[in-house]
C-alpha cells in the first residue's frame, strides 16, 4: 500500500524489516564527520529545518551517490523522518534533532557541503519576534563559508515579504536564479508545507543560488521586514498551483 500525506505519496516504499536501516544521528558535540558517518566521500546535501524529511527521503532515493543530512529542532518531525527513511532502507541519509542555525555554525565546517536547502523558513509575523528569523546576514555568510566552490543554496517560501527580502539578501554571497514551479522531481510539492500551501492556493517562490567565489561588495540587509500576515493571506489565489 502506498503511504500518502495530504493525498500525495511519500517517496519510496516500505521494505521488508530485514532491509531497514538506522538513519537517526546523535549529536557528538563535535564537527559532523561526513566520511566517518557515511563511510565514503560523496556529494553532500544538507536540509536545514528538514521537518518530516519528505524532501531528503525523495532526494536520497533519487540520488544514491549523494549523502544527505537533515536537521530540525522538532523531535516528533525527526522521529517521522528517520522512521520513514529506515523503512526505505536508506543508507545515504541521516537525521538529527538540533537547532539548525547552531549546527550551521558549530557542526558544519567550512568548505564541506555541496548543497544547502531551506524550505519555508518561519517568517515570524509578530514585530518583536523578527530577530528569530533564520536568514540573517551572519547566517548567509556562514552558509557561503560552509559551501564548497560552486555550491548551491536552495530557498523556498510562500511568504511574499520574505521572498522579497531573500532576493536582495543573497546577492552578496550568491548568484540567485528564480525557478519556475513546480519542482520536476516533486510536481505536487517537495515538502509537507509546500503541499499544504499549494492546496490552499498560495503562491510558492523558489530559487537556486550558486555560491560566488568572492562575495560582492554590497551590504546584506537585516531581516526586519514586515511579514504582514493580513496582506499575506490576501495573496492567496484560488485554483492557482505553482
Amino acid at each position: 500500500m502506498t503511504e500518502r500525506e495530504f493525498g500525495v505519496p511519500i517517496p519510496g516504499r516500505v521494505l521488508p524489516g530485514e532491509r531497514w536501516t538506522k538513519t537517526g544521528h546523535r549529536d557528538s558535540g563535535r564537527s559532523f564527520d561526513w566520511t566517518g558517518v557515511f563511510g565514503r566521500d560523496a556529494v553532500r546535501v544538507v536540509d536545514l529545518g528538514c521537518g518530516n524529511g519528505r524532501y531528503l527521503i525523495g532526494s536520497a532515493l533519487a540520488r544514491p551517490g549523494h549523502d544527505h543530512l537533515g536537521i530540525d529542532l522538532v523531535q516528533r518531525a525527526i522521529d517521522f523522518a528517520a522512521h520513514r527513511a529506515n523503512q526505505r532502507g536508506l543508507a545515504n541519509v541521516r537525521f538529527v534533532t538540533a537547532d539548525a542555525v547552531k549546527w550551521l555554525h558549530e557542526r558544519l565546517t567550512p568548505d564541506s557541503v555541496d548543497e544547502v536547502h531551506i524550505y519555508h523558513p518561519q517568517p515570524y509575523y509578530e514585530s518583536d519576534a523578527a530577530e528569530r528569523r533564520m536568514l540573517t546576514p551572519p547566517f548567509l555568510e556562514r552558509t557561503w563559508s560552509v559551501l564548497r566552490k560552486g555550491g548551491l543554496l536552495v530557498l523556498q517560501t510562500d511568504n511574499k515579504s520574505y521572498w522579497g527580502y531573500l532576493l536582495e539578501a543573497v546577492r552578496r554571497h550568491f548568484e540567485p536564479q528564480v525557478l519556475p514551479g513546480p519542482w520536476p522531481d516533486a510536481p505536487k510539492g517537495r515538502t509537507r508545507r509546500e503541499i499544504l500551501a499549494r492546496q490552499k492556493g498560495l503562491v510558492v517562490w523558489r530559487m537556486a543560488a550558486r555560491r560566488l567565489g568572492v562575495p560582492r561588495d554590497v551590504a546584506v540587509p537585516r531581516p526586519d521586514f514586515d511579514a504582514n500576515r493580513p496582506r499575506f493571506r490576501s495573496d492567496r489565489r484560488p485554483g492557482r498551483r505553482v
